[in-house]
């Protein structure tokens, strides 16, 4: 049996059998098992690790073991509740939600041009789509291809039972639907802090190179709509989701400064909630440098799981604009 099979059933089998388990059981059994991931520090917890090291320069070895100790179980509790999620009631959980900034969303759909909001891999950010569903309506996303085709749909059919619209990343298709839907004045909601081609935007993140994906910062010069990055977080009794002020961004040229605004706003609370970056591949491109050789392979799988949240729109787009 192929090992994207074997993934495949193991989503299959949380969605079904996580939700009807004793809570108590369960959150005790995520967490444990993230612990002794973070002990065993391979893949994409060794990974993990050394991006927290650069988020927190200044931990020693023991603090930037309790860090990804501690990553890993905000890890396991995104995958906790995305078994969850589907079977608890919506009131309840928009009622735990802490929101903040909703005023520039709510302005910017009083414009009538759509908004934007660029998020990175913090938090759950499935809990804040339900959160916004109920506010503004249904909003459109983007998901990556995954293999096998079925955990894709699973996924897919995961986030339509929450009230999202998800497409598939069809490059200049998905690109045209977007657009479609922003100017319909309605809400795009796109994972922006991994650049899963590599042909994004140069930014420097924590004081090093990386690459964006451009795709927000074109849709919105693209459409005229808002462009609102934001953020997520856990909190004890539920989370936390902050939208941040308009990024202006008014033609071609300035994209890439949009874009590397975008990367500072999602520093800034990553570095106030760092335990809440779900980040297990190489981030920076030093260490995407580094990991070519010989981890393609392996990534695949991997990405099944750490790519879930959402995918980015980027460069391959600008055909469509």
């Amino acid at each position: 049996m192929s090992r994207q099979r074997l993934v495949d059933w193991g989503y299959a089998a949380g969605w079904r059998l996580v939700p009807k388990l004793p809570d108590a059981f369960v959150t005790t059994a995520f967490a444990v098992g993230a612990d002794i991931a973070a002990k065993r520090n391979r893949g994409g917890v060794a990974r993990l690790r050394r991006n927290l090291a650069r988020v927190v320069p200044q931990a020693g070895p023991v603090e930037l073991e309790d860090l990804t100790r501690r990553a890993m179980r905000s890890y396991a509790r995104y995958w906790q509740e995305a078994f969850c999620l589907p079977s608890m009631s919506a009131d309840d959980v928009r009622e735990r939600v802490d929101f903040t900034g909703i005023e520039y969303l709510d302005a910017a759909l009083e414009e009538g041009n759509g908004a934007v909001i660029a998020l990175p891999h913090t938090g759950n950010w499935d809990v804040a789509g339900v959160w916004l569903v109920a506010h503004s309506g249904s909003f459109t996303t983007v998901a990556e291809r995954l293999r096998p085709e079925s955990l894709y749909e699973r996924f897919v059919a995961y986030r339509e039972s929450l009230g999202f619209e998800v497409i598939p990343a069809d490059g200049s298709v998905s690109f045209r639907t977007l657009l479609r839907r922003l100017r319909e004045n309605k809400v795009v909601c796109l994972v922006g802090d991994r650049d899963i081609n590599g042909s994004g935007v140069p930014v420097t993140f924590f004081g090093e190179k990386a690459t964006f994906p451009m795709g927000p910062a074109r849709l919105a010069l693209s459409t005229g709509a808002a462009l609102l990055p934001a953020g997520c977080w856990f909190t004890e009794r539920g989370w936390a989701m902050r939208v941040h002020p308009r990024i202006r961004v008014s033609s071609r040229e300035e994209v890439p400064a949009a874009t590397q605004a975008i990367a500072d706003v999602f520093a800034g609370d990553i570095a106030a909630h760092p335990t809440d970056w779900h980040m297990l591949q190489p981030f920076w491109l030093a260490d995407r440098a580094a990991a070519e050789d010989g981890t393609a392979a392996a990534d695949g799988a991997e990405r099944s799981a750490t790519s879930a949240g959402g995918s980015e729109v980027g460069a391959d787009e600008r055909s469509a604009s």
